[in-house]
């Protein structure tokens, strides 16, 4: 086994990011939480492009699956969100001395609200989409039990992740940003090769692939339109701009990571599509890409290429460990503004890794945990998020913002379990009516306010 070529590259691997999450003895108070508030432009773009891939066993299944909408449904939403963010919300959040959405809320509407948002943004950054596709390549390369993969994968995550927190976060993703484009650039003229170049393949995929919403309907696709939103109150993007250098280098950063991205879209979809002709039959859609670099790269080729699912996956997954450990550690405790405490964010890391875990056992698609950690999330942190950013006349009142996320959640949490293979109640997406119910809260609220002026 030691001389399989994949072996190989992970041991290497393995050993390049226990090498660069070392805790350096010139690192200054703060680094463990935000890397010392001094991300530079190139690291900011390399972390922020890295952490927002970590899907890319899903990205690879819905492209398998339908086609073009891939870029419909997971590009062309968040490019646009992500651009609203850059320009509106980056620079201010980064004159801030906030270190966390939780932060944000505990100043605008109290400590109470804090915390509600605080379990909010907990749960949903516990990264159990992630931790299950590095578990399926764990257990594709190895062939070790599914369990046994899941365990490894989350505790190479926090070994390294415990060392020096975000810092250590940042580095790696360097590293892995290089390997992420490598591996795509490797793959995708060899694909191409054999179905006849562009032309070949646009002709050859079926028909439903090259329509615009790959024949699922136009709701199914609006969804993500919403869940787009998500991109306004995602824990990450808050991370990192608070972590930036200046407002002008998290403005910058998030712009430029918006154009990799859509050259990532490229690269990675028509792959799907190059999937979906080469590998008409395949019996699990989220295995798209292995399979395709197994048909067409050779031994080393191949390893390389799932060395780079490896690393998008990786750089993700600890994204996420170390926002569900921070969460727990800085905001359910608040005790110290500027770093946290280690001990209590390590043990936070243990807490969200274990539950992490149990998610990546339960279910099997990675899509159906984005779909629904993304309606909950975003419908119960939309409107309190938001508030924070509006005029003081127009933002809810501290229990508004509470009964905004807990009706909200609740709702969308009871759609997606009263949902069946038939669809869901009333032929709507989750998101809608959770969004709406906290869209009452909001106005009901603001009516009142009216009223006792």
């Amino acid at each position: 086994m030691l001389t399989n070529p994949i072996v190989i590259l992970l041991i290497g691997y393995g050993t390049v990011l226990l090498i660069l999450s070392r805790r350096r003895p010139t690192e200054k108070p703060g680094s463990f939480l935000l890397a010392g508030r001094a991300l530079s432009l190139p690291a900011l773009v390399a972390t922020m492009v890295t952490t927002w891939y970590g899907g890319i066993l899903g990205v690879g299944e819905y492209a398998w699956r339908y086609g073009v909408s891939t870029w419909v449904v997971f590009g062309l939403p968040y490019y646009f969100a992500a651009i609203v963010f850059g320009l509106w919300l980056a620079p201010r959040l980064r004159r801030s001395d906030a270190v966390s959405i939780p932060d944000l809320l505990d100043r605008t509407y109290g400590r109470k609200t804090a915390l509600t948002g605080a379990l909010g943004v907990w749960a949903g950054t516990i990264p159990v989409a992630y931790l299950l596709m590095l578990a399926t390549l764990i257990h594709q390369v190895t062939g070790c039990s599914l369990l046994l993969a899941t365990l490894i994968g989350a505790g190479f995550s926090c070994w390294y992740i415990g060392v020096s927190g975000f810092r250590a976060v940042v580095r790696t993703d360097i590293f892995q940003m290089v390997l992420m484009f490598g591996g795509f650039l490797l793959i995708l003229p060899a694909t191409l090769a054999q179905t006849g170049g562009f032309s070949g393949l646009w002709a050859a995929v079926p028909e439903t692939h090259r329509a615009w919403d790959g024949g699922l309907g136009w709701q199914a696709v609006l969804v993500w339109y919403l869940i787009a939103f998500q991109t306004v109150v995602e824990p990450a993007f808050y991370q990192r701009v608070f972590a930036a250098r200046s407002p002008r280098v998290a403005r910058t950063g998030i712009l430029v990571s918006v154009a990799l991205w859509a050259v990532f879209d490229f690269l990675s979809i028509v792959t799907g599509l190059g999937a979906r002709v080469l590998l008409p039959d395949l019996n699990d859609p989220l295995a798209a890409y292995p399979a395709l670099a197994q048909a067409v790269l050779g031994p080393w080729g191949a390893a390389f290429f799932m060395l780079a699912l490896f690393a998008i996956v990786m750089s993700t997954l600890d994204s996420y460990l170390f926002l569900a450990a921070s969460t727990f550690g800085h905001d359910f405790f608040k005790r110290s503004a500027a770093e946290g405490d280690r001990l209590r964010i390590r043990v936070g890391l243990g807490i969200s890794a274990g539950l992490a875990v149990v998610g990546a056992l339960v279910f099997d698609s990675a899509i159906d945990v984005w779909h629904h950690v993304g309606s909950v999330l975003t419908a119960s942190l939309l409107v309190p998020v938001l508030g924070v950013h509006l005029p003081r006349s127009a933002q809810p009142s501290a229990k508004a913002a509470i009964a905004s996320m807990v009706l909200a959640a609740v709702t969308a949490t009871g759609w997606i379990i009263a949902g069946n293979e038939q669809g869901y109640p009333l032929a709507m997406e989750p998101l809608f009516p959770a969004l709406g119910v906290a869209l009452f809260c909001w106005a009901i609220d603001r009516a009142a306010s009216i009223f006792r002026r």
